[in-house]
């Protein structure tokens, strides 16, 4: 597993080096792909976009999580990886000391053309925690690798193969949720991102740039089309102050 160093988002710095070694992600995360484009930034000013986006978008995240899900522990750690061969990604997680986690690759960091990139990205996996997508998406697996197998043992299938059936029935119920978490996550990510003042829908040009999911049915992730559409339907339909 890459390792990462962590920090609370209100004092970051940019990471050099690695201290934290984080539990598996779940298949909830931006497709890890180079985008067909890529902005011309510099290091130095991508590492300023990342400081600024931090700054604005934490405390408000962090608000949003304590009005939807006051029960959750809220106070976001920022981790950066630095591994060039972990591409471009972001995702949450929680990390070894309890704490709601947002990791970014330094691929993700250098390619974001602009804030608006970076807000959505980090409002976006913010939602996964206020969604409590992590523990949903378990649950989803453990209930469709009990499903598949009951099937399977009721078909009489030698159970030496229940095993294979049930990673199967986790794979696909995990993923069949994973979409619709991800669509929940965007228009969460769209309330944080425009609350910190930075446009959610320029944000979401990200999508493309990056390369369109397939629409089958053990795809991870929505269309982006529809990803975008989300964006502007939460908008339009955004009451203020929420």
């Amino acid at each position: 597993m890459t390792e990462m160093m962590g920090m609370t988002m209100r004092s970051f710095a940019l990471i050099l080096a690695s201290a934290v070694t984080l539990g598996a992600c779940v298949p909830v995360t931006p497709p890890a792909a180079p985008p067909a484009q890529s902005p011309s930034l510099s290091p130095e000013q991508a590492v300023i976009n990342f400081r600024e986006v931090i700054d604005r978008v934490e405390p408000v995240a962090e608000q949003v999580c304590r009005e939807q899900t006051p029960d959750q522990l809220c106070d976001f750690a920022i981790y950066v990886d630095r591994d060039p061969q972990s591409g471009v990604n972001a995702f949450h997680t929680i990390d070894d000391n309890g704490q709601p986690a947002i990791i970014f690759t330094i691929g993700l960091i250098a390619v974001a053309a602009n804030t608006d990139e970076l807000a959505f990205v980090m409002g976006h996996e913010a939602g996964h925690h206020i969604g409590r997508h992590l523990p949903q998406v378990q649950a989803s697996a453990d209930l469709g690798a009990q499903i598949l197998t009951q099937i399977a043992r009721a078909s009489g299938i030698n159970e030496a193969a229940l095993g294979g059936v049930a990673q199967v029935g986790a794979v696909v119920a995990s993923r069949q949720y994973g979409r619709q978490a991800e669509l929940e996550a965007d228009a969460i990510g769209t309330i944080i991102a425009q609350r910190a003042g930075y446009d959610p829908l320029r944000g979401a040009d990200f999508f493309t740039r990056i390369p369109d999911p397939a629409r089958s049915f053990l795809a991870t992730h929505p269309p982006n089309a529809q990803r975008i559409e989300t964006v502007r339907r939460t908008l339009a339909g955004r009451v203020p102050g929420t």
